[in-house]
């Protein structure tokens, strides 16, 4: 029986999930990837709360123009803003098995950029 390809990225994610935990020192940096659209979450999940969320789909970021790789850098560069005036520095990546390439490395390396440790 062959998986499908969301099929195979909830294995992989939920391989992912067994191992990365958001603690409120330290949260959780979710990533989902649609065909169109790039959102990312930090959430402390021993409360099971959302600390704060970016997405190419927020009012100052919509209006950029470029490719999705480079929206995707600065939704990482919005969440890092929000994380950073929220108290967090440091925070756990979670790739949401997606390969960690392309829109989901960007995202990363935007935050990394904007002061974000992981």
């Amino acid at each position: 029986m062959a998986l499908t390809k969301n099929q195979r990225r909830l294995r992989i994610k939920s391989r992912i999930r067994k191992i990365v935990s958001g603690t409120e020192a330290r949260p959780r940096l979710a990533v989902y990837r649609s065909n169109k659209e790039i959102y990312a979450q930090l959430i402390n999940d021993v409360t099971g709360t959302t600390i704060s969320s970016a997405s190419s789909r927020d009012k100052d970021i919509s209006s950029a123009t470029g490719n999705k790789t480079e929206i995707a850098a600065l939704v990482g560069k919005a969440i890092a803003e929000k994380a950073l005036k929220a108290g967090v520095d440091t925070i756990s990546f979670d790739r949401g098995g997606y390969k960690y390439h392309g829109r989901v490395k960007s995202l990363a390396e935007g935050a990394r950029e904007a002061g974000l440790k992981f």
